[in-house]
């Protein structure tokens, strides 16, 4: 969905925060506590007539309709860093990060191992292999958290360059249908 309010200006940045309710050690989200946008706009209009059109153009479009903002939760909630992932190229670290992560936490949902979890990775320019891989089950696992992450690297490479040639691979050959 592109909007388009037309006295706005580029570099805008929005954070919405949400409150959850914790539903047997599934975070829940229970309402959304607030909304901040931040906007360049042209000189002549009002903070006031630019947050009228924000509300109209950009808030009551978007949050009826339960976006997620952020691509890699599974379970409906995430921790994020504060970085986008909309223009990047899928080979940049934080973005086909993204993309191995989310299938490595929801296989240990779905295998029972855990209720929910999150899986965090950490990377450095030039450096082959994640700085770090955490997970955290929030006491919901059948075993250790260690344990569990000791599945979870044996189970996916998480080199970008794997990540990437794995992910090319895929939209290269859904292009091609």
């Amino acid at each position: 969905m592109i909007l388009r309010v037309s006295r706005l200006r580029p570099d805008g940045k929005a954070e919405v925060t949400i409150d959850y309710q914790n539903d047997n050690a599934a975070m829940v989200p229970d309402r959304i506590h607030t909304v901040l946008i931040s906007t360049q706009h042209d000189e002549i209009v009002s903070n006031d007539e630019i947050a009228a059109d924000l509300k109209e153009h950009v808030i009551k479009p978007v949050i009826p309709e339960n976006c997620k903002i952020i691509i890699d939760t599974y379970g409906g909630w995430g921790a994020h860093g504060g970085g986008a992932f909309s223009g990047k190229h899928p080979t940049k670290v934080d973005r086909s990060g993204a993309y191995i992560i989310r299938p490595a936490a929801k296989s240990i949902v779905a295998n029972g191992l855990a209720r929910m979890l999150i899986v965090q990775v950490s990377y450095a320019i030039g450096v082959p292999e994640p700085l770090s891989v955490f997970v955290n089950t929030y006491g919901t696992g059948k075993m250790s958290d260690k344990e569990i992450l000791k599945i979870v690297k044996e189970s996916f490479d998480f080199r970008p360059v794997v990540i990437s040639i794995t992910w090319i691979s895929r939209w290269v050959a859904m292009a091609g249908s």
